[in-house]
């Protein structure tokens, strides 16, 4: 997997071409963006920069959470890149009411905001990814293909944000919570943003194997996708974000 300095990516389903593969292959033309910022230079900046990418295609801008609803209705974005302070609706809310109405349409926070509160908030929201403004464009380019590839991507502060917000949750211990030391393995490679074929490829396993492993780990820690578990995993200790990075 390619590497980018300042971010931390988690796969949560097994990648795709990262080089623009997920648009040309599986939804038959560009990426089409919806900018959704408060300040009209910020919009227009971030817009240059995603249109110099031969597979993005802006179609649209907002400066407050009501009209990004509404604009997703209308152009039906594959992706959303949001500022965290809206008005009118915050982004927290309209995460929400986006995620009810096009679950399949990806929001990535694109803001100056990494106070936790913001982070957590609109990460539970639905949100698929959390980036700093500080990002450079080719880290927001990859984001985004990153993102439709069906991973989650979060500028480094920000993962160490959730990270210390993870462990100061209660930690609910239940019977059936243990891993087999294969179920372990196969989680600290999917933290490390490995697709379920590169884990059976570096296990030596069948990839309903590795299948079969993480719906048993799903079902022992009671999460739903690779990110709940891995958040879950550092609440507990299992291993640390420091530890993920050394490889």
């Amino acid at each position: 997997m390619s590497t980018i300095p300042h971010l931390a990516i988690v796969a949560v389903s097994p990648p795709v071409d990262y080089k623009g593969g997920v648009v040309a292959g599986q939804r038959g033309g560009k990426t089409k963006i919806l900018l959704v910022d408060d300040q009209y230079l910020v919009r227009q900046g971030v817009r240059q920069l995603l249109e110099q990418e031969a597979d993005f295609a802006v179609v649209g801008e907002a400066d407050n959470g009501l009209d990004a609803v509404r604009l997703a209705r209308e152009l039906n974005p594959d992706i959303i890149i949001m500022e965290a302070r809206l008005s009118k609706l915050s982004a927290v809310e309209a995460i929400k009411q986006l995620k009810a109405e096009h679950p399949q349409v990806a929001v990535l926070i694109l803001t100056n905001f990494d106070d936790e509160e913001s982070v957590v908030g609109h990460l539970g929201a639905g949100a698929d990814g959390y980036l700093l403004k500080s990002a450079r464009s080719e880290e927001l380019a990859q984001a985004i293909r990153f993102v439709l590839a069906g991973e989650f991507v979060a500028h480094r502060a920000v993962a160490r944000k959730l990270y210390k917000w993870a462990t100061r949750r209660p930690l609910v211990v239940s019977a059936m919570e243990h891993l087999t030391p294969r179920e372990f393995e196969v989680l600290k490679l999917a933290a490390k943003g490995m697709s379920n074929r590169d884990i059976a490829e570096e296990l030596g396993v069948a990839l309903r194997t590795v299948k079969s492993h993480l719906e048993s780990i799903f079902a022992k820690m009671g999460v739903r996708s690779r990110i709940e578990a891995v958040l879950e995993a550092l609440k507990r200790n299992w291993f640390s974000i420091e530890e993920q990075e050394e490889d």
